[in-house]
């Protein structure tokens, strides 16, 4: 039997589907399956690559004797978190670490976003990444919408926000809302002002009804520095007023502490992002974070109830563990 020829744009996929689920779903051969497709080995090679890399096949290895699996079941049963854990030598350099993690979140991603939904996304060096990697999945009438605003006394930040959220739009087939206010407002009466403005009201109203988040963590002190400590968006009096609130970090441009407290962080009156205790109302929220210095804000994060689901590198799971 030889499939009946698809013509148009989607033809490739169309093939690629067909040979995965000869492949994947019915154990055939590349042999067997060039033969009921009418091509080659070769091409029947490459439709099963591109059934991949465009999240047609999602391909996960679940091992009960596997370290990084061992490591999410602890991570689940300390935090009641899913822990997605990407084994890599503790001597891979951050950047490089940033990239592996960044690769498999976006991979896990076509998992958990489906049509009709409305997901909230962070700007930063992570979710930049993540947005490079991210695969192809058609959905219908779901839209991303920017969490935080991205403009300070440099840029407006709009550039930068909107080609993250443009790359999540294309993977997803999906619409895009940006928010066109800076990080941080001068004056808190500003931003209480801006926020009954019925042009902001409806992209707050629509992160609202958000189905999922997807955020990273903020630090100071990591390898591969957080962009709002090092775009220009805080100046020395906001560094000081940051150390004398004791911050550890941030998600969305929202900071907060050891101890989980966020409230009366004088800094927090300024910001864009979604208070903390709006986040939480989310119902999946997905953090990616890569490296050890991210220990004290993650750790922080997960105990005050912040994420559901954490993808991040073995060595920084094996600390998260051993923290007390």
């Amino acid at each position: 039997m030889v499939w009946e020829e698809t013509s148009g744009p989607d033809a490739k996929l169309v093939q690629a589907l067909k040979a995965a689920q000869l492949y994947y779903m019915q154990d055939r051969t590349m042999e067997a399956i060039a033969r009921e497709l009418g091509t080659s080995r070769s091409t029947v090679s490459r439709l099963l690559s591109h059934a991949r890399d465009t999240g047609l096949v999602d391909i996960r290895v679940n091992s009960p004797f596997e370290r990084g699996g061992l490591l999410e079941q602890r991570i689940r049963t300390r935090y009641r978190v899913a822990a997605h854990v990407v084994p890599m030598p503790a001597t891979v350099r951050d950047l490089d670490r940033l990239d592996r993690v960044s690769l498999t979140a976006a991979r896990l991603l076509t998992q958990f976003v489906d049509s009709q939904m409305v997901v909230g996304v962070a700007w930063g060096s992570t979710l930049s990444a993540v947005s490079r990697h991210l695969p192809q999945k058609e959905t219908h009438n779901t839209t991303f919408v920017q969490l935080n605003g991205a403009g300070n006394t440099q840029t407006t930040g709009v550039e930068y926000s909107s080609e993250i959220l443009q790359r999540f739009g294309q993977a997803f087939g999906a619409n895009v809302q940006q928010f066109p206010v800076p990080a941080f407002f001068d004056d808190p009466a500003t931003r209480e002002a801006m926020w009954r403005e019925r042009s902001t009201r409806r992209v707050l109203d629509l992160q609202t009804r958000m189905d999922l988040a997807l955020f990273s963590l903020g630090s100071p002190s990591a390898e591969v520095p957080s962009r709002v400590y090092v775009g220009g968006y805080l100046d020395d009096a906001d560094y000081r007023s940051l150390a004398e609130d004791r911050v550890i970090g941030d998600v969305a441009t929202v900071f907060f502490r050891a101890d989980g407290s966020w409230r009366d962080v004088r800094l927090n009156a300024r910001a864009t992002g979604p208070a903390l205790d709006r986040l939480r109302r989310v119902p999946r929220r997905i953090c990616v974070v890569a490296g050890a210095h991210k220990l004290a804000s993650l750790h922080a994060a997960m105990s005050m109830g912040l994420v559901t689901d954490v993808v991040l590198d073995e060595t920084l799971a094996t600390r998260l563990l051993e923290a007390r």
